[in-house]
């Protein structure tokens, strides 16, 4: 009967939580669906090739559904453009150049899938143009030899028609038969892919894995997920044990308050931020094709982003729990829409999604500096998206400080009242003052 109460008593708490009760049963099935249509596009991966100075016939062979080909100009600025600018300047995921008989193939490196699928191209291709270049080569020989066959069969006819023994040396003096000429197959030699492929990588090696294109991924989301955790809990801490709340009865204005926080935590933040460039530099030997201040200010960024998102959250909670439950409705979709799936393979709905999520931005903009050697120009937009989230969440927690401190103050007055036991000291005390001057007043007077 213990066991049923207790069972019961729980069940009342559930039913009356309604947020415990919707992150069980309503937010695994928005997070499935959410899934179904990030995956849907996943699997078709696309890539856009430069060539320069590469023969038509293998052009032509390289094109597909899944392979853009883009012809580089061989005159004007194009012709002595380094290929990495050009993989740069125009988002290609290679350049494919030719020399005599050699290929060059540059490959951006910043994803695996990409690289492969243009390989698997190339090498299809060749083996087409092989195909094609052998499959000419034996329909040359064939016709050569019906050729030298039909002389043969003429020659004959003609020695018969003479008399000739076939076996019998013919005259030195004879005229010899006018037989037509055989045909050269020479000539024309068919064109065969260049069997010679020197590559190269911009980021990273051949011996690359997947972990090494989404670690930029990885550490944005690391700073930012750790980040919104200790500040959110560190302010439902301070909330509930009422530091926040006696903070708020000064005449301290939001801004200095919100100033404070953010500067004291964002001050753990940078350290934090610091350490994780530090061991990924040193432990997974990360290869940093931009500047590496560039990445730790983007990482502060993210971080700040982060704090001020999570301090603003932990204003709904009132438990530390109640806390713990905004991670599947904020955390994971940041997790979906930061580059661990492609955003370009999703539908366009959710590209859309994917914009209004902060750590879409932060990661995009580390993933450029770390992997294709992007500098502050070209990642400023990003940042300052980032910026604009960071404001924004300012001033949203500015709104919710002044609804914190009209709760305090009503919550919180001015006078503490007094005690029961204070109030019997109070009266206890008054009474023996009151019996001492009664005292005084009976005593004589002493001359």
């Amino acid at each position: 009967m213990r066991t049923i109460a207790i069972v019961k008593r729980v069940m009342l708490e559930m039913l009356c939580d309604k947020r415990t009760l919707a992150l069980m049963l309503v937010a695994p099935l928005l997070i499935l669906t959410l899934l179904y249509y990030l995956f849907q596009g996943v699997g078709t991966t696309s890539a856009d090739l430069g060539v320069r100075s590469v023969d038509s016939q293998l052009v032509a062979a390289l094109k597909s559904d899944d392979l853009t080909v883009h012809t580089v100009s061989t005159s004007g600025k194009d012709a002595n453009t380094s290929a990495e600018r050009i993989i740069r300047d125009n988002g290609y995921a290679g350049l494919l150049e030719q020399h005599g008989s050699t290929l060059t193939l540059t490959l951006a490196g910043d994803d695996i899938s990409k690289n492969a699928l243009i390989e698997q191209r190339l090498h299809a291709a060749q083996i087409t143009l092989q195909a094609k270049a052998a499959e000419t080569t034996i329909t040359a020989q064939a016709q050569a030899l019906t050729a030298m066959q039909q002389q043969l069969a003429n020659l004959t006819s003609m020695l018969t028609a003479a008399n000739i023994p076939l076996a019998a040396p013919m005259p030195a003096a004879s005229a010899q038969p006018s037989t037509p000429a055989i045909p050269s197959t020479s000539s024309a030699p068919p064109k065969t892919a260049p069997a010679t492929v020197s590559i190269h990588y911009l980021y990273g090696t051949k011996d690359s894995t997947f972990f090494t294109n989404l670690l930029p991924v990885l550490m944005a989301f690391v700073v930012f997920f750790f980040v919104f955790i200790i500040s959110g809990m560190a302010l439902l801490h301070e909330r509930t044990t009422g530091t926040l709340y006696r903070l708020l009865a000064t005449p301290i204005t939001f801004r200095e308050i919100l100033g404070g926080y953010l500067a004291g935590y964002g001050l753990f933040a940078v350290i934090q931020t610091c350490l994780i460039t530090l061991f990924a530099i040193q432990v997974f030997k990360i290869q940093i094709l931009g500047s590496l201040w560039l990445v730790t200010l983007i990482s502060i960024l993210i971080a700040l982003t982060a704090l001020a998102l999570g301090l603003l959250i932990s204003a709904f909670a009132k438990t530390e729990f109640q806390m713990m439950q905004f991670i599947p409705v904020v955390i994971i979709p940041q997790i979906f829409f930061s580059g661990l799936i492609s955003v370009d393979s999703m539908p366009r709905w959710l590209q859309v999604i994917a914009h209004i999520m902060p750590l879409y931005w932060g990661a995009t903009s580390m993933s450029d500096v770390i992997e294709r050697g992007s500098g502050f120009g070209d990642v400023a937009p990003h940042l300052m998206v980032l910026v604009g989230f960071l404001l924004a969440f300012f001033v949203l927690n500015m709104l919710t400080m002044r609804t914190l401190r009209r709760s305090g103050t009503a919550r919180t007055p001015l006078h503490r009242p007094r005690t029961p036991h204070a109030s019997v000291e109070s009266r206890s005390s008054s009474a023996t003052s009151a019996s001492s001057a009664s005292n005084a007043s009976f005593a004589p007077a002493e001359r």
